[in-house]
């Protein structure tokens, strides 16, 4: 491969890289689950733990459960990833590391605690070149700050297991 051809392979797999990580939200806030999965190896290392969830390799699956069931109780949510920092792995050209900013809105209508819930951070995100494209393989959410109703993700999951 030419240094014009690394060049643009490059520049390829940045772009690839970043919009897997804005799929992520995408896939979270529209509840497309199968988007959202698609955005990640399987097993994949997923690290909530600043939230309170213990960080473990599951199976992709399990991921998409546990986000789900935490989103799927609120009203609406809004998950914005900009700030795109991506590492080239350079003894491996099929790893890289994108670290990007994390701002996340929700909206829980009728909370007794506020209906509005923010989440400020960033997220390590490690990525793999796949047969299928770049996939997250390892996740680490780093939180900076809250503001709101810092209790609404255990109402909306407390909402989505509520019998009907």
């Amino acid at each position: 491969m030419t240094d014009l051809e690394s060049r643009i392979r490059q520049l390829e797999d940045r772009a690839q890289i970043s919009e897997q990580v804005i799929r992520y939200a995408m896939g979270v806030d529209r509840r497309d689950w199968e988007m959202f999965a698609d955005c990640f190896t399987d097993p994949v290392y997923a690290d909530f733990s600043a939230g309170g969830v213990p960080a473990a390799s599951v199976p992709r699956a399990e991921l998409v459960a546990l986000v789900s069931a935490a989103l799927n109780g609120f009203t609406a949510t809004q998950h914005i990833s900009p700030n795109h920092v991506i590492e080239f792995d350079a003894s491996d050209p099929d790893r890289a590391v994108c670290h990007s900013y994390m701002y996340a809105q929700h909206l829980l209508r009728g909370s007794a605690n506020g209906e509005f819930y923010l989440l400020r951070g960033s997220y390590t995100n490690h990525m793999l070149r796949t047969p299928g494209g770049w996939r997250i393989e390892r996740l680490i959410q780093h939180r900076s700050w809250e503001y709101g109703n810092t209790s609404a993700v255990t109402e909306a999951i407390a909402r989505t297991q509520a019998p009907a």
